[in-house]
């Protein structure tokens, strides 16, 4: 799926989707506050949870070991990010760039709950899949 073909939330158990559309940009303002060094989303993002100081300081180490420098989210990104619906969320899995590799092995993992109105977003970790 190219990242300008509209993706649609859906609740399918066995198959990986895209990352919904309406939910890019709230991966994009976790990444950008990760760029700039706020691990712990400290300006804050809308419909995201608070982000623990122990996953905060996961997340820096990680990304801090893995040795290259993290960019934005280009447009690439959302021809292979996932996501799967697990009976009460989905788990989304937002392939991670760097500046010298291009996409690189990290995932951004969050968890994706329907809440009032819309979405809610629970970040869990930066890692290798």
């Amino acid at each position: 799926m190219s990242a300008d073909t509209d993706a649609p939330v859906v609740k399918d158990e066995v198959s990986q989707r895209p990352v919904p559309s309406i939910w890019r940009p709230v991966f994009r303002q976790i990444v950008k506050a990760f760029v700039a060094g706020d691990y712990y989303l400290s300006a804050g993002v809308p419909n995201v949870a608070a982000i623990s100081v122990d996953t905060a300081a996961q997340i820096e180490r990680y990304i801090l070991d893995y040795g290259e420098t993290l960019v934005d989210l280009p447009g690439e990104t959302w021809d292979t990010s996932v996501m799967l619906w697990v009976g009460s969320r989905w788990e989304v899995l937002v392939d991670l760039w760097t500046q010298a590799e291009g996409r690189s092995d990290m995932v951004l993992s969050v968890h994706v709950s329907e809440s009032r109105p819309g979405f809610a977003f629970d970040v869990q970790m930066v890692y290798v899949p």
